[in-house]
C-alpha cells in the first residue's frame, strides 16, 4: 500500500502486517526509474524476497498505467493502493 502526504519517506508494516510506503512531497504524474529504484531500496529493508518481487511488479504496472490517487492494482495476489492525503 502507498500512503502519500507524510513528512518523510519510509517503509513500515501496518497494524495488520501489510507493507506501507510513506512518501513526502507531491504525488508524481510519472513514476521514473530512479523513483522505482529508491522505493525498492527502501522496501528491501522490511520485505522478504517474494514480497519485494511482487512490489516491483506492482511498481512496473504503475509505471505503465499511471500513478494517481485512488489507483488500486493487484498483481499475483498483492494489492497496491495509492492514497493521497
Amino acid at each position: 500500500m502507498f500512503v502519500h502526504g507524510g513528512p518523510a519517506t519510509a517503509v513500515v508494516r501496518g497494524p495488520a502486517g501489510e507493507s506501507v510506503v510513506l512518501l513526502s512531497g507531491e504525488l508524481p504524474e510519472v513514476l521514473t526509474e530512479d523513483a522505482v529504484t529508491e522505493l525498492l531500496d527502501l522496501a528491501a529493508a522490511i520485505l522478504d524476497a517474494d514480497e519485494l518481487e511482487l512490489f516491483h511488479a506492482c511498481l512496473r504496472t504503475l509505471r505503465t498505467d499511471g500513478l494517481r490517487a485512488g489507483r488500486r492494482i493487484e498483481v499475483d495476489g498483492a494489492v497496491l493502493t495509492v492514497y493521497e492525503g
